[in-house]
C-alpha cells in the first residue's frame, strides 16, 4: 500500500500533558463529526473549548499530532452546530480532510463508541472506570478489563487467467460490484478466513494467498486486511444472502473507484496496474 503511516506525525497517549496548547477537537453528534467550514483543516483547532458554547461528555485525550493535543468528545443529540460549522458523516469527509486527520477521526469515533458501549462491566454489571495509563476500562468490583474493540476483516482480490472476481452485495451500494470481504471468526488465521469467506459467499477455492496491506476501518470498528489470491477450482455459486451476484471481469471492464478511502480501491488499482 502507498499510504504512509499516521505514526510519522501522531503519537498516541492517554495522559494529557499539553493543556496550554491549541488542540484538535474531534467532536461527534450521533456518529457525525463537527466540521469548521471556515478553517482549512476543517477540524476545530482551539485552546479554549468553551468558545464552542456546548456541553460535552465521553471526552478522551488520544495523543498528539505534530505535538498538538488531540481530544475526542461527544455532544448530546439535540445540540446544533455554531454558525459556520456542521456535523457531517465521516464517510463523506475523506476528500476534504487531511488524511491523517481523517484517520484520527476514525480512531476517535471508535473510542467514543467503545466508551458508550462499555460503561458497565460485562461480567458483573458494575459501573466501569477509565484506566490511567492505557486506553482501557476496568471494573472496580471484579477487576475485569475491557480494551477498545477491533473486529478484523479480510478483503481479497481473486485472480483467474488475468480476470478479477467482483461481486454485488445485498447491503450498501447494491448496484456496484466490489471485492469479496468478510469478518474473521474465532480461532481462524487470516488466511483461513480468506478461504472460508470466499467458499461461503461465492463457492470457490483459492490458493497462493498473499498479504497486500491493512487499513483501520471505523465503520464501525474494523481492521481491514487486504490479500490477493489465485483461483484454484469451483464454479461461482453465490450464497444469495450477503452476495446476490458475482462474475469475472477483464481489466478493461474495471474502473478505479472514485474515492481512495478504502483498501478496496488500492487492491483494484493494483489489479489494473499489473494486468493491463
Amino acid at each position: 500500500m502507498s499510504r504512509e503511516s499516521i505514526y510519522k506525525r501522531y503519537i498516541p497517549d492517554v495522559k494529557h500533558e499539553h493543556k496550554n496548547k491549541p488542540a484538535y477537537w474531534f467532536i461527534f453528534n450521533s456518529d457525525k463529526l463537527l466540521i469548521n467550514h471556515k478553517k482549512d483543516n476543517k477540524i476545530p483547532f482551539i485552546k479554549d473549548i468553551t468558545i464552542l458554547d456546548t456541553s460535552m461528555f465521553c471526552t478522551h485525550y488520544i495523543g498528539t499530532l505534530e505535538d498538538h493535543p488531540c481530544i475526542c468528545a461527544e455532544v448530546p443529540p439535540k445540540i446544533v452546530a455554531l454558525d459556520g460549522m456542521t456535523f457531517e458523516d465521516l464517510h463523506e469527509l475523506y476528500e476534504i480532510l487531511d488524511e491523517d486527520l481523517f484517520l484520527l477521526a476514525g480512531r476517535a469515533i471508535q473510542i467514543i463508541n467503545w466508551d458508550k458501549n462499555h460503561r458497565y462491566c460485562g461480567k458483573c454489571g458494575t459501573l466501569t472506570e477509565n484506566m490511567e495509563n492505557e486506553m482501557a476500562k476496568i471494573c472496580p468490583e471484579c477487576g475485569h478489563i475491557c480494551y477498545t474493540r477491533i473486529s478484523p476483516a479480510v478483503i481479497t482480490a481473486i485472480i483467474k487467467n488475468g480476470k478479477i472476481l467482483m461481486a454485488k452485495h445485498s447491503y450498501g451500494l447494491k448496484d456496484r460490484y466490489a471485492l469479496v470481504a468478510g469478518f474473521i471468526e474465532a480461532g481462524e488465521t487470516l488466511e483461513e478466513g480468506v478461504k472460508r469467506e470466499i467458499m461461503e459467499e461465492v463457492g470457490l477455492k483459492v490458493n497462493n494467498i498473499k498479504y497486500f496491506g491493512s487499513q483501520p476501518w471505523p465503520f464501525p470498528n474494523s481492521l481491514m486486511v487486504g490479500f490477493t489470491a489465485d483461483y484454484e477450482s469451483g464454479e461461482i455459486n453465490v450464497d444469495g444472502k450477503e452476495i446476490i451476484d458475482a462474475k469475472w471481469f477483464d481489466v478493461d471492464e474495471v474502473t478505479p473507484m472514485p474515492s481512495k478511502i478504502s483498501i478496496s480501491s488500492e487492491l483494484i488499482e493494483w489489479y489494473i496496474e499489473n494486468y493491463s
